[in-house]
Order: structure tokens, then C-alpha cells, then sequence
């Protein structure tokens, strides 16, 4: 027959390993809560690549493969001047591509100065995922993407040799310096699990030198995320935007609490201020994405657009803050 006392000290135990476990199930629940998803990029050609993000966002899709299949739709647009199919050429008349993309768990693959390849940004993805490597770039990133099963493509559309070939009849056979002239789409996304990723893909600066490089490609300046604290990417000249290692640079603030639009703002700042060519020269903006789910951007110039698509909003933002 069991004692007083023993029953007491029975039921203490019962009493504490339900409380253990309905506490536990109070954490489970919370561990398995979802956020809203979103998706932001620049210009307002992003808006079909945020539509096409977002049915892999809505469905519970990782953001990486978000951002992937949102870019590809700028990537074969023939109507988009500055970003692959449709993008205009070197001073040569290569159509040579950069792009980069970075995952939640600061995955990096990039490639640059790419011919002939439709969807530079699955290129880059599979550098991340199947070498030892973060960057190829030239005939080496060309091979890679052959061996691994890519089609070569003429990227020269019809409408972009024609602009090239009185490019060479109205100038000296020099770099076009022009703001409208080096648009880059970059898209980050938040994905249901709160995991963030980013993409960045062009065509690069309109009769650019053969062989030049912008911030595209390269993390940390077109592109960088930290799933801690959020993501960046930049659209515009890339020679600046490298100088300030502009996008690590917006995701620090952000990480010092700054808000997205503020750290957009700050870099901007930072960009005209250390630029040492004429400030008229200087075009470019940011965008940012917290973990929040709050998104800003802010740009050199009136005129810079981006493209937001959430369960709230979709469509273009025009009137994005600017310093001048």
C-alpha cells in the first residue's frame, strides 16, 4: 500500500513532467511558426521576376530557388537592355555576363566576363554547389557550364546589335558613361522559414572594355546577405559600389540598427563622398531586406524603381528617396 508522503512526492513528479512537456509543445509551436514571406529587386523590370519568385514563397519554397527562378525571367527578357538576353554589348560586341547569388548559410557562386550562356545566374548557383570554388569567370566559366549539360545561346538579340552598331558610328570607341546604361537586377527574398537569399545578374555597363568586371558578380559589393541580420544588392555604376564594398556595407548598418532604408542611405552618402570622379558621374542605389521583413532602398538620382510582391503588396515603388 503506498504512504502519504510517497503519493506526494508521485504526484510532484506527475505535476512537473506535464508542465515540462506542455512547455515544450509551447515551444514547438512556436519553432514551427511561419513569417511572411517577400520579395524585393530592383527596377521596375523586376516585377515579372518577383511574380515568378513568389509562387516558390507562396507554396513554402526555399528563398534561395526563389530568387533563382525570379532572375531568369530578366535573364531571357529580350526587351531588358542591361541584363542578359536583350543586354547590350561590350565596345567589341561581346554580350559578357556576371552574376552571383548567396544562400542562407552564406553559400556563395558567382561568374563573370560569361558568352553565351541564357541563365549566367544557374551557372553561378552551380559553382556554389558543385566546387570547391566561389568564382569562375571567362572561357573557364564557359567550360564549366558546358560540361554541365548548358546550351550556348547567341546573347546578341537583333535590338541590341543594332544598338551597338550605331554606338560605334556616334562615338570615340569609348565606354558609354550614362546612368540608364548599366541597370542590373538584384532580388533577396524571405521565404516562409525566415531564411533569407539573394541574386544579382547583368549584362554589365552598356560598350563596357572587354574583359571589365562590375559589382555584380562580386559578394559583398552587388550582393551580400547575412541571415542574422538580413540582405543587400545594388543596381548602377559597379566601379563605385566595389569602392565601398557597398552591399556588405548596408547589411553592417542594418546590423548596428540601422533600418534598410537608412543603410541604404548611409552608403549612398559614403559612395559619392569617397568617390574621387566627378559626383554627377556617380549612379547607383541599394536595396535592403531585414529579417523583419522590412524593406527600404534609397539611390543617387530621382528616378531609380523598385519592384515589391508580398501577401500585402505587389507592384512598383517609384518614389524611392534619393540625395540629389
Amino acid at each position: 500500500m503506498i504512504s502519504r508522503r510517497k503519493f506526494i512526492q508521485a504526484s510532484a513528479v506527475t505535476s512537473l513532467l506535464t508542465a515540462i512537456q506542455a512547455k515544450a509543445n509551447v515551444l514547438s509551436l512556436n519553432t514551427k511558426k511561419t513569417v511572411q514571406p517577400i520579395v524585393i529587386s530592383t527596377w521596375d523590370f523586376g516585377a515579372a521576376a518577383n511574380a515568378e519568385a513568389f509562387k516558390i514563397l507562396s507554396a513554402g519554397g526555399r528563398a534561395l530557388d526563389a530568387v533563382e527562378a525570379g532572375v531568369k525571367i530578366t535573364e531571357a527578357d529580350p526587351n531588358v537592355e542591361s541584363v542578359g538576353y536583350g543586354g547590350n554589348p561590350d565596345r567589341d560586341g561581346h554580350v559578357t555576363l556576371d552574376a552571383s547569388i548567396m544562400d542562407e548559410f552564406s553559400n556563395i557562386g558567382s561568374v563573370a566576363c560569361l558568352e553565351n550562356i541564357m541563365h549566367p545566374i544557374s551557372v553561378a548557383r552551380l559553382v556554389m554547389e558543385k566546387t570547391p570554388h566561389v568564382f569562375l569567370a571567362g572561357e573557364g566559366a564557359l567550360k564549366f557550364a558546358l560540361d554541365n549539360g548548358f546550351e550556348k545561346t547567341n546573347m546578341l538579340s537583333p535590338k541590341a546589335e543594332a544598338n551597338w552598331k550605331k554606338w560605334l558610328e556616334e562615338t570615340k570607341y569609348m565606354p558609354k558613361v550614362d546612368y540608364n546604361s548599366h541597370d542590373t537586377i538584384g532580388m533577396l527574398a524571405l521565404d516562409v522559414h525566415g531564411n533569407i537569399s539573394g541574386a544579382c545578374t547583368t549584362s554589365g555597363r552598356a560598350y563596357k572594355m572587354h574583359g571589365r568586371i562590375g559589382d555584380s558578380p562580386i559578394i559583398g559589393a552587388g550582393l551580400f546577405v547575412d541571415n542574422e541580420i538580413g540582405g543587400a544588392t545594388s543596381t548602377g555604376m559597379g566601379e563605385e559600389v566595389i569602392r565601398i564594398c557597398g552591399s556588405y556595407l548596408v547589411v553592417e548598418l542594418m546590423r548596428q540598427g540601422y533600418s534598410p532604408m537608412q543603410a541604404c542611405k548611409a552608403a549612398v552618402e559614403r559612395m559619392v563622398k569617397k568617390s574621387p570622379s566627378k559626383k554627377e558621374d556617380v549612379s547607383a542605389g541599394f536595396i535592403a531586406l531585414n529579417k523583419k521583413g522590412e524593406y527600404g532602398s534609397f539611390s543617387v538620382y530621382k528616378g531609380y524603381q523598385i519592384a515589391v510582391h508580398s501577401t500585402k503588396e505587389q507592384g512598383i515603388v517609384k518614389d524611392i528617396q534619393y540625395l540629389k
